[in-house]
């Protein structure tokens, strides 16, 4: 089976590779924010070259202070400049494109690969995902096709991709689960991970995002975000941490014998 191979004059522009969902290429032209490790190749245009700066670079301060309030995310992102066109892709998941007009949509922090400097990004306060606000294009991966639903709705935490123009979910435990006493036992101490179990409650106007899997990235930064609560606690809340951290490594041996 021979496949063209291709050049920058046969390359989409803002759109994903012809009949490749999993890769997509920008045109760039200004500034562009990516996650580091979702750059798989580029073109500088017409002799130039395309420069990616970390946010802690000198040149960059006034934009990085205007568009990106996240701390806990800064040393995770790039930005690309120059003239040319920069592929990217993200562990063969889907890569769908998005516009805000003056919107405001939350995201898992994991699945966002890229947005132009026209976007602010912030924290959000569920942990794990981060809120665009603005106008302008982002990019997101997704575990298969992103499924677009309307609240009320109830959504598996794994499935959730993001949500826009909606408040932000509240946690719902299903009641039968948590009234028996082993259950309640159990999500006290260890927690829950089934979205039979436990789900994400979206209320009121808006749309929400999911992805066509269960399929979860780890997000380190979730262990950031708990190393700093840790130093928080004392001697009997570290223990019982202790107790639940024992617990789960045990789960995952058990779940790879």
């Amino acid at each position: 089976m021979s496949v063209e191979p291709l050049d920058p004059s046969t390359l989409p522009e803002h759109d994903n590779l012809p009949g490749n969902a999993h890769a997509y290429c920008v045109r760039l032209t200004g500034p562009l924010f990516v996650q580091t490790g979702r750059m798989i190749a580029h073109y500088p245009a017409g002799g130039g070259t395309i420069r990616f700066e970390p946010l802690t670079a000198t040149s960059l301060g006034t934009l990085v202070a205007e568009r990106f309030s996240s701390p806990l995310y800064s040393r995770d992102w790039v930005v690309a400049n120059g003239q040319g066109h920069v592929l990217l892709g993200d562990r063969g998941y889907d890569i769908n494109s998005y516009d805000l007009d003056e919107g405001n949509l939350t995201v898992r922090a994991a699945n966002l690969l890229a947005f132009d400097a026209g976007l602010e990004l912030k924290e959000s306060i569920v942990p794990g995902f981060l809120t665009l606000i603005g106008t302008g294009r982002f990019l997101a991966s997704s575990s298969g096709p992103v499924i677009f639903v309307e609240p009320p709705v109830r959504v598996d935490p794994e499935a959730l991709v993001g949500w826009a123009d909606c408040p932000a979910p509240a946690l719902h435990f299903d009641a039968g689960w948590m009234g028996h006493f082993l259950g309640a036992a159990r999500g006290a101490l260890f927690g829950t991970r089934s979205g039979e179990e436990r789900q994400y409650d979206f209320t009121g106007a808006g749309t929400v995002l999911l992805q066509s899997s269960e399929r979860l990235r780890e997000d380190p930064h979730a262990l950031r975000r708990l190393e700093g609560e840790v130093r928080q606690l004392g001697p009997g809340a570290l223990q019982q941490l202790q107790a639940v951290v024992q617990q789960q490594l045990a789960e995952h041996q058990q779940q790879q014998r």
